[in-house]
Parts: C-alpha cells; structure tokens; sequence
C-alpha cells in the first residue's frame, strides 16, 4: 500500500509540472489502478513451442541502428515499455542496477512510448541524453514505438500481446515500465506489471541470479 500511495504522489507532481491536467488526471487514475490490480502472470508449464520467437524480430536501436534479436539466443531477456516523465521513471536506475549487477543472467531492452499519459514526448535524441545524463543508462534502449493493441503497434509487441502469436499470452502493458521475459529460447516466460521493481526477488528468482 505504501508504494501505491508512493507512486499516487509522484503522478500528483508530474500532473502539477504539466500544462495539460486533465489528461494527466486521467493517467494519475489509470497508474493507481495499474498499481492495484496489474498482477504477474507465468507461461504454462509444458506448453508447446509458438511458431514464432523472439529471435524472429528485430528493431532498431536508439540511435537508429537495426538489430537483430538472433543476437540474443541462449540467453534471457527483460523487454521494457519505458518513459521519462512517469511515477515509475526511477525504475531506470534500477533497471541499471539489475544490468550491473546481473548482466550475465539477463539482456534488458527498453522501448520508449508515449502512449500512458503522454509521459514520453521527447524525440529518441533527447531520451537517449536524459537516460545516460539521469540514471546513467548503459542496457540496451531502442527507438520510440507504439506498445498498446491496435494497427499501430509494434512487430515485436503484436507478438508479446497476442496468444496466437507467443501461445500464451494476451496481457498488453497496463501502464509505463511493464516488463516482459523471454527464456533461453526465445519464448515468453513472464509478464510483471509496472508495480514489479526490477531489483524484486520476483525478478531476480525469474532470471535465476
């Protein structure tokens, strides 16, 4: 209950800083029931492999760079909806920090969207200088992209958010910083909701460290 009240105080001040309150009212409403009720959810156990996987995809970086997710076989990765003026923004130096320190157990990739509350409005230039100069962002960030149901949205994310795609999975992000595994094998194995620290030992038992 405190990090609900926590996370209400600082949607409070973003609202306050920024000229258009009633929409940020609206997403203060959304991230307390977000907050409330997003719950972990898990792959089902013996479930039969999807036709696709995350290796199937590609995006490009931040800088405007493709790459490839082949990259990333055999090993687990976190994928992560972030934004720079969010209640959940100080989850970037935690995410840092399970780079630092678990690296070795776990890729994390960031995808930047400005589809919760327009928490995201800066080009991918001036979000790529507020990670590094802010929180000192060293993991992986790509290019701004549309995260939630609909045409607009992402290859990868039509993948993450829809069960004839991942096998399993309908969850969509309900808010800024929900993150997605994928297991050894390029399939999703979790999804946590933005409430999820990082640093959590739900995350830290996920990734085997």
């Amino acid at each position: 209950m405190f990090f609900i009240k926590f996370v209400f105080v600082l949607e409070i001040i973003y609202f306050l800083e920024k000229p258009n309150k009633t929409m940020k009212l609206i997403a203060i409403i959304i991230a307390m029931f977000s907050a409330c009720f997003g719950k972990v959810k898990t792959r089902p156990v013996n479930m039969e492999a999807p036709n696709k996987t995350f290796y199937d995809f590609s995006a490009k970086a931040i800088n405007g760079k493709p790459i490839d997710f082949s990259k990333y076989k055999g090993k687990k990765v976190l994928v992560v909806n972030v934004a720079s003026e969010c209640g959940y923004t100080p989850h970037y130096k935690d995410l840092e920090a399970l780079n630092e320190k678990h690296g070795d157990k776990v890729v994390i990739l960031a995808f930047p969207s400005n589809e919760f509350g327009g928490q995201e409005p800066g080009s991918n230039a001036e979000i790529a200088k507020f990670c590094s100069t802010k929180f000192g962002v060293k993991f992986q960030m790509f290019e701004k992209v549309m995260v939630k149901k609909g045409k607009e949205q992402s290859p990868l994310y039509q993948w993450l958010t829809n069960k004839a795609n991942n096998g399993w999975n309908d969850q969509d992000p309900t808010w800024n910083f929900c993150k997605y595994l994928i297991n050894e094998k390029g399939e999703l194995e979790k999804f946590f909701p933005s409430k999820v620290n990082p640093m959590s030992e739900e995350i830290i038992k996920a990734i085997g460290a």
